[in-house]
């Protein structure tokens, strides 16, 4: 089993300056704790997402860690140009020692893409025509593309990824369908719903990609993600959570308050109890953390445990702790999963 970190970046009280220094020295004590990977998300117009430009966040990551690999989950096509994308996902490779994992999408919110005068109804078709010029430009020399969003012909890649042919690629999962479509491709991927309904997503998944094992030679994470909140006792846990829990739902549905519409499409529970009750969550001693998590692991069928252990506004020494008590209690018992 592996352990990696997923991070909204949403926004808390600190000055903009601090709460950025604040979140990479969480991002290091991610990379001192042995964690594979930190995903991060892109939102824009909103206090869900303080790293609209997730690659000059992840630069920064690149020059505070030495292990962690990092990545967005994911970069939102229809914001892009793909040929300035390549440029930046070529330069982030490179620059991190080979330390990338990319992760691409039509992007969530379709108030965002509005706000930057996209049209909400093309965005599927903008995210497929961009990924495959992205795809196409981190492995030739030149590029050449006319299509209905993008046209330019023989374009000089200067630029290449250090790691060949291009650093691995993510894809978060909310369907059979989607899981099918990753498992083709080779993706690794991550789900945020519910054990039970991920389990339907797991299976076919490695059906499918047993069918294409003899192209396929990387070992596939399949990841789970989950927020999670350590303390010493059940009840310290829980009252932290359930004070910077709330703080982060306020943001992840602000624009929607703000301009109206149906909400998030993969919306969350408003208060704490219900998103542990639900299995989306947890907040207890490390004992109930991992009977928790290992319960959730393997109803779902994943191998790749992703926790969101910073959020709302939860304060550094608080993530810190529990962190360290995650790394040290969860970790080892979690690992001995067979």
């Amino acid at each position: 089993m592996h352990f990696g970190v997923f991070d909204h970046l949403d926004r808390n009280d600190l000055p903009l300056d601090r709460y950025y220094e604040t979140r990479l020295k969480v991002v290091e004590a991610y990379d001192q704790a042995g964690f594979y990977a930190y995903h991060l998300a892109e939102h824009h117009s909103t206090p869900l997402g303080m790293a609209p430009s997730p690659s000059v966040f992840l630069s920064a990551v690149a020059q505070r860690t030495q292990r962690l690999r990092f990545g967005p989950l994911v970069y939102a096509l229809p914001l892009y140009h793909p040929i300035r994308l390549i440029e930046e996902i070529c330069m982030l490779d490179q620059m991190s020692g080979g330390r990338l994992d990319i992760g691409f999408g039509r992007g969530a919110s379709q108030i965002e893409a509005a706000m930057y005068g996209n049209d909400p109804a093309k965005a599927e078709l903008m995210y497929v025509e961009g990924l495959q010029l992205i795809m196409r430009g981190l492995t030739q020399k030149t590029l050449s593309f006319q299509g209905d969003f993008y046209s330019f012909d023989d374009v000089p890649m200067e630029l290449e990824p250090l790691q060949k042919p291009h650093p691995p690629v993510w894809y978060g999962v909310h369907s059979p369908i989607s899981a099918e479509r990753a498992a083709r491709q080779g993706l690794h991927i991550v789900s945020l719903d519910p054990a039970d309904k991920t389990r339907t997503f797991t299976d076919r998944y490695r059906e499918v990609r047993c069918d294409t094992e003899k192209e396929n030679h990387m070992e596939p994470m399949i990841g789970l993600g989950r927020f999670i909140v350590v303390a010493d006792t059940d009840k310290e846990a829980v009252q932290i959570a359930r004070r910077a829990y709330p703080r982060w739902h306020r943001s992840f549905n602000y624009l929607f308050h703000l301009r109206g519409g149906k909400g998030p499409v993969h919306q969350r529970p408003a208060d704490l109890e219900t998103l542990v009750n639900i299995g989306l969550g947890i907040a207890g001693a490390p004992e109930t953390v991992t009977e928790f998590l290992k319960a959730q692991m393997a109803e779902a069928g994943t191998n790749y445990l992703v926790g969101q252990f910073a959020f709302g506004d939860l304060s550094l020494t608080e993530t810190l702790h529990s962190l360290e008590l995650f790394t040290r209690r969860v970790m080892p018992e979690l690992r001995s999963i067979d």
